[in-house]
C-alpha cells in the first residue's frame, strides 16, 4: 500500500507527452492529480492538500509552502532546484530532492549534434539545396561554405561535471584535444586545467557546462568572445544567462567568432524580439531547450522521481538537497 495519500504533479506536460510509463510514479501515492501546467495563481490551491508535490519548473515559494499544511516532500523533476525556496521548505519541515545526472547521454549527444551541424554548415547547405543552387550548379557539388574536420581541433570545456566529462570522452573519439577550464567555484583546479582566458584563446570549440551562479552570469560577454579565435564555435547547453546574448549576436554578425549552438536562453520561452532569434545572424543554431529531452532521458527522470519518493517513504535520504 502507498505510504502517501495525496500527491500532485504541477507541470507534467514539461516531462511527458503521452510517451512515458508513469506506473511506478503513480504507485507512490494513493491518489495523484496530474496537471499539465500550473500558473502562480493556481499553485497554492493545487498544493494545499498534498503530501507530495512534483514540480519541474513551477515555482514553490514561501507563500505556497505556508499554505501547504500537509506537505512532506517536494520532488523536483529536474537537477536544478532554483524554483524552490529551500529556506522556506526547511522552516516548514518539508524535504526537497532532485534528480541529478539523468540527462547526461542526451545532452552529450545534443552538444555534438550542434558541433557537427555548425562545422559541416548543414543549415547553409540545406538552404542552398532547397533554394535550387545545387540544381543550377555547373559542378557536381557545392563548396560555398567552408567545412572543417574535428580531428586535431581543440575543444574547451567550461564546467567539468558528469556532462562535461561525457563531452570530453566523445571529443577524444573524434580525435579532438580536450582543454578543461579551471573551476569557477573556487574548488581545486585540478592538474592540467587552464585559466578561462587562456582556454578561450586556444580552443576551436568552447562548450559550456557550468551552473548559473552570480560568478557565471554573463561569463561569456563581449570581452570573452573577443578572446576567442575568429572561426571558433561556442556551444551552450547549460543556462542561457551564462552568455551575454546581445554580445554574442554582435560577435557573430561581425565575424568575431565563427558560429554558435545555443539550446538555452535567459528567458524561456523567449520574447519574439530576443537578440538571438533575429533571422540575419550567420552560422547560429538555436534549439528550444531540448538537449535533455530524449524519450529515454525523460523516462529516467520519471523513474528517478519514483525512486526518490520511495526512499523518502522508507526514511532514507536519496538525492536530498534540503
Amino acid at each position: 500500500m502507498p505510504v502517501f495519500n495525496q500527491a500532485v504533479f504541477l507541470d507534467l506536460d514539461t516531462v511527458d507527452r503521452g510517451d512515458l510509463d508513469l506506473s511506478r510514479l503513480k504507485a507512490c501515492a494513493g491518489a495523484w492529480t496530474m496537471h499539465g501546467f500550473s500558473t502562480a495563481a493556481e499553485t497554492a490551491a493545487r498544493t494545499a492538500g498534498a503530501e507530495i508535490v512534483v514540480s519541474n519548473k513551477v515555482p514553490l515559494r514561501a507563500t505556497e509552502l505556508a499554505a501547504a499544511k500537509r506537505l512532506k516532500l517536494i520532488a523536483v523533476a529536474a537537477t536544478g532546484t532554483n524554483n524552490v525556496d529551500l529556506e522556506a521548505a526547511a522552516r516548514h519541515g518539508v524535504a526537497v530532492c532532485n534528480v541529478p545526472g539523468y540527462s547526461t547521454p542526451a545532452v552529450v549527444q545534443h552538444v555534438f549534434g550542434l558541433i557537427l551541424a555548425l562545422t559541416l554548415r548543414l543549415a547553409d547547405y540545406q538552404r542552398d539545396v532547397h533554394g535550387g543552387r545545387w540544381s543550377s550548379s555547373s559542378l557536381f557539388c557545392l563548396l560555398d561554405h567552408p567545412i572543417r574536420e574535428l580531428a586535431g581541433k581543440r575543444l574547451g570545456i567550461v564546467g567539468y561535471g558528469d556532462i562535461g566529462r561525457g563531452v570530453a570522452q566523445v571529443a577524444e573519439a573524434f580525435g579532438m584535444q580536450v582543454l578543461v577550464a579551471q573551476s569557477l567555484s573556487g574548488a581545486s583546479h585540478g592538474q592540467g586545467r587552464l585559466p578561462l582566458d587562456r582556454l578561450l584563446a586556444e580552443a576551436d570549440v568552447v562548450s559550456l557546462h557550468c551552473p548559473l551562479t552570480e560568478r557565471t552570469r554573463g561569463l561569456i560577454d563581449a570581452a570573452a568572445l573577443a578572446r576567442m579565435k575568429s572561426d571558433a564555435l561556442i556551444i551552450n547547453t547549460a543556462r542561457g544567462a551564462i552568455v551575454d546574448a546581445p554580445a554574442l549576436a554582435d560577435a557573430l554578425r561581425r565575424g568575431i567568432v565563427g558560429g554558435a549552438g545555443i539550446d538555452v536562453l535567459e528567458t524561456e520561452p523567449p520574447p519574439p524580439d530576443h537578440p538571438l532569434l533575429a533571422p540575419d545572424i550567420p552560422n547560429l543554431i538555436v534549439t528550444p531547450h531540448i538537449a535533455w529531452a530524449s524519450r529515454e532521458s525523460r523516462q529516467r527522470l520519471v523513474d528517478e522521481l519514483a525512486l526518490n519518493i520511495e526512499a523518502f517513504a522508507r526514511g532514507e535520504s536519496r538525492n536530498r538537497v534540503a
